[in-house]
């Protein structure tokens, strides 16, 4: 009992007040408060804005209830714009409440202070920025010294709210987190406020002048910019990319009349043409000419010789293996949300918005998650949330499949794999079904039934065996040059049985690989045709909304395989819970517009002027490594392996410097050249 509690009570003792101590419980909307009072039996009274019983009270924030306070709540001058007033760095942040949500902010307040409440259990969301909406609102409530408590859980199912409060941590356990999202907090208003402010009074006209506006505000932001910027580079590389012919060499090669097959001609080791400037590629020259000449001198080493070392076309090598492949790693926010991109056309913040439903319906686990493995401890518990998936209604596959994991407890073993891993963990685990709220799957709409399945198969695949594919490799020798051939099929399904891929990948039978599998070392094959292929280079993909979020978590570099994207994934732009807001904010002020069909994403013809801008002004906001770079200080922040003091000392030093070298620019001519050649890309 902490002294100002003990001179409260012994107040009320001298004036014969007895006070009935009792348990404040905060969430981060309503819903969440009302399954925290179901899963705490706090049977209580409904008022407006909480709910109390005699024993708890259980109140709730409608997401930030406080935000940062504008510049000209500092010093009514800043209002007005001006360079003068630049770089604007106060030593002492200022906040208020947000106008729309002034009566519940009093109403949290007003428990918050309460003299009968000694002790406060937080429960925001368990991350960065469900820290950040609780501290706010706990200093501008005046920081009541009171017993504090950390509620950190991973989904909404009864028992794991019960844990997270018996197990509920100091608060002052998560103060790096709070300095963290505090530092992010400023780091977004500083470079907002100064570079928007910085930008537009400096280029503002020229940019308004040249598309005929008014005024024009130059929005600028840490990971906005970045992100805007990967989507006009992209687009300048297809713009700019010029199609390459290179041509191949196919040979077509038999043994019997019934018999045939095909390999590709490589200019490996021991070729003629090995490392030859003529060749575009290992695979292909830079002339046709070149290709036929080759092909006119192996016709006849083929037709004119008896003996395989002079031209006769034989098997010079055969190899056959086994392939293992396990199934994928589990789903975190960003791969699902690309994967929903993909299979359903929607973008990020709509696959969030189902995902959050999901998880407020306790069918899902916490849906802001960078991770793609479970924990330790949530490994040695995972048969039960198999055993609840039996009692699924209304999808009688998953609940065969549920039920044959555990038949052959092929759980069991699930701690040694690769999909359990405490150090790739920070805040929370991949997101995986709870086996809980099945009784709200037949009413889920169409596309949140899609997508709860996508992420039942992903799950209950990791305890499947791998598919093992049966592979035959062929090189065949016409003197000096070799044609290559493989072939590779499926011969056990393995966890293929749960994901279902496209048919075609997925074929037990195949005609061509009985055939290969039969030829021999040294077997001598007739050689009937050799054919020139003409190839093409193909230009950069546009950015889907998908795969640009796996683009940014990955600090801009779009990896398409996904095993490797896990190995060398790192800090990448924004976070789980920010990048799909990004790109809507990027729509909603017309720097880029998507597909609704294909969610493909272009820049518009202002955010390619806005991205000249900001090169021009201030490039380093357009390097997704430095973003990133950004990023991985607030992690560093978090994890006490650096004072938040040197963080912000770098991010004033960096404001300070940009400003001064805008200041001394004088580059408006020169864009005015670069909107005029980019301006005709989007003449109707």
């Amino acid at each position: 009992m902490n002294q100002k509690w003990y001179n409260r009570v012994l107040k009320a003792i001298i004036r014969g007040v007895v006070i009935i101590s009792k348990a404040l419980f905060i969430t981060e909307k309503p819903s969440v408060a009302a399954e925290f009072a179901k899963a705490l039996k706090i049977n209580g009274r409904k008022f407006d804005g909480y709910i109390e019983s005699d024993k708890a009270v259980v109140t709730w924030c409608v997401g930030h209830l406080v935000t940062m306070s504008y510049p000209d709540k500092y010093d009514t001058k800043l209002k007005k714009w001006s360079l003068e007033t630049l770089p604007f760095l106060p030593k002492l942040y200022k906040y208020e409440v947000i106008d729309g949500v002034k009566k519940q902010f009093n109403i949290v307040k007003s428990q918050l202070i309460r003299e009968d409440i000694d002790r406060i259990y937080v429960c925001t969301d368990s991350g960065r920025e469900g820290e950040y909406i609780y501290r706010l609102v706990d200093e501008m409530a005046g920081s009541p010294d009171k017993q504090k408590r950390r509620v950190w859980i991973d989904s909404q199912t009864e028992a794991e709210i019960i844990r997270g409060v018996k197990e509920a941590k100091d608060l002052s356990a998560y103060d790096n987190l709070s300095e963290a999202a505090y530092l992010r907090a400023k780091e977004d208003y500083l470079m907002g406020i100064n570079f928007s402010r910085l930008l537009s009074l400096v280029y503002g006209k020229t940019v308004s002048n040249y598309l005929g506006k008014n005024y024009i505000v130059i929005a600028v932001g840490r990971v906005m910019s970045c992100v805007l910027g990967m989507v006009v580079q992209r687009e300048r590389e297809v713009r700019e990319f010029v199609v390459t012919p290179f041509y191949k060499i196919i040979g077509n090669f038999s043994v019997d009349k019934d018999c045939s097959y095909e390999g590709e001609w490589k200019a490996v080791e021991g070729s003629k043409y090995f490392d030859s400037p003529l060749l575009y590629n290992e695979g292909g020259f830079i002339t046709k000419e070149t290709a036929e000449q080759l092909v006119e001198e192996l016709r006849d080493a083929s037709i004119d010789s008896k003996e395989y070392s002079n031209g006769k076309a034989y098997i010079e090598s055969i190899t056959k293996k086994k392939e293992n492949k396990n199934a994928p790693l589990l789903f975190n926010l960003a791969e699902i949300q690309n994967e929903c991109s993909k299979k359903f056309k929607i973008n990020p913040e709509q696959t969030l918005s189902h995902i959050q439903a999901l998880y407020e319906k306790k069918m899902l686990t916490y849906p802001r998650t960078d991770a793609r493995v479970l924990s330790t401890a949530v490994a040695k518990e995972i048969n039960m949330n198999i055993n609840k998936l039996t009692n699924l209604n209304g999808n009688t596959e998953i609940k065969n499949i549920a039920e044959h994991i555990l038949e052959k407890k092929w759980y069991a073993n699930l701690a040694k794999t690769k999909y359990v891993d405490d150090s790739k963990i920070t805040d929370h685990y991949a997101i995986i079904p709870t086996g809980e709220g099945l009784q709200n799957y037949s009413s889920l709409n169409d596309l949140q039934k899609k997508i709860y399945n996508l992420v039942l198969r992903r799950f209950l695949a990791i305890f499947y065996p791998p598919a093992i594919y049966s592979k035959v490799s062929v090189i065949t020798k016409i003197q000096k040059e070799r044609f290559f051939t493989s072939d590779k099929v499926c011969i056990e399904l393995g966890y293929l049985e749960v994901l279902k891929p496209d048919r075609d990948s997925n074929e037990r039978e195949s005609t061509n690989m009985k055939f290969l599998s039969t030829l021999k070392k040294g077997q001598g094959v007739k050689l009937e045709d050799l054919i020139v292929k003409e190839g093409k280079t193909s230009p950069p993909k546009r950015f889907t909304t998908g795969s640009i979020i796996i683009a940014m978590e990955n600090a801009g570099k779009l990896i398409e395989d996904e095993e490797l994207r896990e190995h060398i994934k790192g800090s990448g732009i924004g976070t789980s819970a920010t990048r799909s807001g990004i790109l809507t904010k990027l729509e909603k002020i017309e720097y880029i517009k998507s597909n609704n069909k294909t969610q493909v994403v272009m820049p518009t013809l202002l955010g390619e002027i806005i991205y000249d801008v900001v090169k021009n002004s201030i490039p380093t906001l357009l390097n997704p490594d430095l973003t990133a770079s950004w990023e991985k200080g607030l992690t560093m922040v978090t994890q006490n392996e650096i004072d938040g003091n040197i963080y912000m000392d770098k991010l004033e030093n960096y404001i300070i410097k940009n400003t001064d070298r805008v200041l001394q620019l004088n580059n408006g001519q020169r864009l005015k050249n670069n909107f005029d050649m980019v301006s005709g890309f989007y003449k109707s």
